[in-house]
């Protein structure tokens, strides 16, 4: 049983049923159809493995399912473009953590190359920046589609998946019986892909040794180019990111289907599907404060969140961290897209997981950090699950 119609839960699904064909496999899902939460509100973005600890599995299923998404596109017909992508120093203080960044990729076998203000111009012409990394594998790619496609071909290998059906619980019993709003189902394994629910789902199944950790929701918001002006940007324009914060900041993206994403800012979200100021959950929010890992993580950033906050609320502070990449953005070229929410799994002393975390719990994994790049990654990602569940080659 996979718990889960997210592009991992899916793709976990399918390298489950291709490594052990007999077993029955069963992907249940609480909404009404799939890809509902982050597999369909993102940038989709094919990662190259940029920005990710040398060594780390974000770095090593990174680089790895890059190739294998790239490859399950072209298979299977789905739209993509390996388009490439700048990291745009565009102050001297900069340019070092370029540098580093570009020393960084090299350790993880990602190609790059250093580019001047000219080489810059020749790849994004209204991009400005004193020096860019230049990332040739980058890709772009909807995730939906790949869902989609997924969902499809499971079905037609007589993967039942099953929307409109909530996991409630494991029962204390022997064998692997899970409680559900639609009655109780047994399975031999299951994996918990459960996203912006997971820590709350392995802990009404009783896995362990999660007191600390929590999953907080980043709900990230975009603009887009109106489409007379998405000649802006070729592809896709990134800052370079500041070690002293969280997240990577806003960037612009061109979408699979012509239109150019700008965003996500990182605002606390006031509930675990929060898409919007409006959407508060009152047990989300009471869960969130009351942890002290939020609260230490508050304590530490709390400028950045301010600083996000504003950039949430203003259109024009949003308009001027773009205008940092892309001097010819102006206001009224934006427009409001839809927004995610980014489930990041924060410790107990405040800090951030910065990598998957998978948890084993006898005939259960759970799949308990699984950010971006885990969309790119998803097919790796699947199989290192299947290959612990069931003992199958990685």
């Amino acid at each position: 049983m996979v718990i889960g119609a997210g592009i991992v839960g899916l793709a976990t699904a399918r390298a489950i049923r291709q490594a052990r064909p007999s077993l029955p496999v069963i992907v249940v899902e609480k909404e009404t159809a799939i890809a509902c939460h982050q597999t369909g509100r993102n940038s989709g973005v094919i990662h190259a493995g940029v920005y990710y600890r040398p060594g780390s599995d974000k770095a090593r299923l990174c680089t790895a399912g890059r190739i294998s998404m790239v490859e399950y596109c072209r298979e299977h017909g789905i739209p993509f473009e390996v388009c490439g992508k700048v990291v745009v120093a565009v102050s001297t203080d900069e340019i070092p953590r370029l540098e580093a960044l570009r020393e960084r990729c090299r350790a993880n076998g990602v190609a790059v190359e250093m580019l001047g203000p000219a080489g810059l111009r020749d790849i994004e012409p209204h991009a400005a920046g004193l020096a860019a990394l230049y990332v040739a594998d980058t890709g772009i790619v909807s995730y939906s589609a790949v869902s989609d496609e997924l969902a499809a071909e499971l079905q037609a290998n007589g993967v039942e998946i099953r929307t409109g059906v909530t996991v409630l619980g494991r029962r204390t019993s022997s064998d692997l019986t899970i409680d559900t709003d639609q009655g109780p189902l047994s399975a031999e394994v299951a994996v918990n892909c459960g996203g912006l629910q997971a820590d709350r789902l392995a802990r009404s199944m009783g896995a362990p040794g999660l007191d600390s950790m929590r999953i907080i929701p980043f709900r990230g918001e975009y603009y887009e180019l109106v489409p007379q002006r998405s000649d802006l940007v070729r592809a896709l324009i990134y800052p370079v990111p500041d070690p002293r914060f969280p997240f990577l900041g806003v960037h612009l993206t061109k979408g699979i289907e012509g239109h150019v994403h700008a965003g996500p800012n990182a605002v606390l979200a006031l509930a675990r599907e929060g898409y919007s100021w409006r959407a508060v959950s009152g047990r989300d929010l009471a869960d969130t404060i009351r942890y002290q890992g939020f609260r230490r993580l508050a304590r530490t950033h709390w400028r950045y969140g301010l600083h996000e906050t504003v950039r949430s609320l203003s259109i024009r502070s949003f308009t001027r961290a773009l205008q940092r990449l892309v001097p010819d953005v102006h206001r009224s070229d934006l427009r409001r897209a839809p927004a995610g929410v980014r489930a990041q799994a924060v410790r107990a002393d405040g800090s951030l997981v910065d990598d998957f975390w998978f948890h084993r719990d006898g005939a259960v994994l759970h799949v308990l950090n699984a950010p971006s790049p885990a969309a790119t990654a998803s097919l790796e990602i699947g199989r290192i699950v299947a290959a612990e569940l069931l003992g199958a080659p990685a």
